[in-house]
């Protein structure tokens, strides 16, 4: 059997989205299972052992339609023989191609009117699925059937030697291990801890021994140096420098990742790195980062979650007010439970 992924195009609803993919392994442990991928988030995909076939580049940009340049890559789709597509975003763009490409069984939501595109659709019931990793998982069932729990969570994996190398080529050291900030949130202003914050929390650790990296596109980096400015030099500005797959092999070995409400918090969270997320405009209820070892604070001000890009009232008041201190408290706690627990491994072994 070969299926085809039509994949997210966040890094965050790709993580979200392999839980769905363990299902697949489980129901079809022969399967061959490609994944038709934006390049941005195909090193999540390399990450996930469920995809044994190939990370397939998915060209279209958001919003693009290029009707012709699609019929021309479900042509070259269709030479594989395809027998079943899982399409998950919700746009019709996103079914054209496994329709073009006459793969015979095409699961999704119905989304944007999709009829016809999608032949085995599935109703999203908010209340029996109110996760977005939920939804993902239930299209492995058959449409109206519930989502049988419990269900895996994800878990990426990483290589140790490109670990190793991803360290050697930056000049850094793993020993000890790093603080690692995410002080990027792709949708805006309104999911960023302020940088003031970051620095003194970096301040904080330093002064305990403790490096901090930081970890971002190139669009945070300009926040990085900020942070690393008024830190007065207790950060590491790694935001632009690092590539997606670096990025990931390096918050594996992080003791702690403190971050925004961002990509890299869900990927922090399926390698089980221990972490603390910060929200603000955004709400955990859907998105949470799906790991026992996240702690999230929401101070649950009256006023969010408002899901906008800048603070309508101009104050930022619900991550301004997240002080540096409580999140050095949720790292230290995290700590001593890690030392407690393997004092507890070690003495039942």
């Amino acid at each position: 059997m070969r299926i085809l992924i039509i994949a997210p195009s966040w890094i965050g609803d790709t993580v979200a989205a392999q839980t769905l993919f363990m299902r697949l392994r489980a129901y079809h442990p022969d399967a061959v299972i490609d994944a038709l991928a934006p390049p941005w988030v195909a090193a999540v995909l390399h990450a996930m052992p469920e995809i044994n076939g190939e990370v397939l580049d998915n060209p279209f940009a958001h919003g693009q339609l290029r009707l012709k340049a699609r019929w021309a890559l479900a042509r070259s789709l269709k030479a594989r023989h395809y027998d079943a597509a899982y399409v998950l975003p919700n746009s019709l763009k996103s079914a054209l191609i496994p329709a073009f490409a006459g793969i015979p069984r095409r699961m999704g939501f119905t989304g944007e009117s999709r009829y016809g595109l999608i032949n085995v659709r599935h109703t999203l019931d908010t209340a029996a699925t109110p996760l977005q990793v939920e939804r993902y998982a239930v299209l492995a069932e058959e449409p109206h059937a519930a989502l049988p729990r419990p269900y895996p969570l994800p878990k990426l994996a990483v290589d140790a030697a490109l670990q190793a190398g991803t360290l050697e080529s930056l000049a850094l050291s793993g020993s000890p291990a790093p603080v690692i900030f995410c002080p990027g949130a792709e949708f805006g202003p309104a999911k960023r801890w302020p940088e003031k914050h970051f620095a003194t929390l970096a301040r904080q650790l330093g002064a305990q021994g403790i490096p901090v990296w930081l970890l971002g596109s190139k669009k945070d980096a300009a926040v990085g140096e900020e942070i690393v400015r008024l830190s007065e030099g207790y950060a590491r500005n790694l935001c632009g420098v690092t590539n997606l797959t670096q990025a990931i092999h390096l918050i594996a070995l992080a003791r702690h990742v403190v971050t925004n409400d961002s990509g890299l918090m869900h990927v922090a969270a399926a390698l089980g790195t221990p972490l603390t997320a910060l929200f603000g405009s955004s709400s955990p209820g859907y998105t949470p980062p799906l790991s026992a070892t996240a702690q999230v604070i929401s101070l649950k001000l009256e006023c969010s979650p408002c899901f906008k890009r800048e603070c309508p009232l101009g104050h930022l008041d619900c991550l301004n007010k997240i002080a540096p201190e409580q999140v050095l408290t949720s790292i230290l706690q995290t700590q001593t439970a890690g030392t407690a627990m393997a004092a507890r491994d070690h003495s039942s072994s």
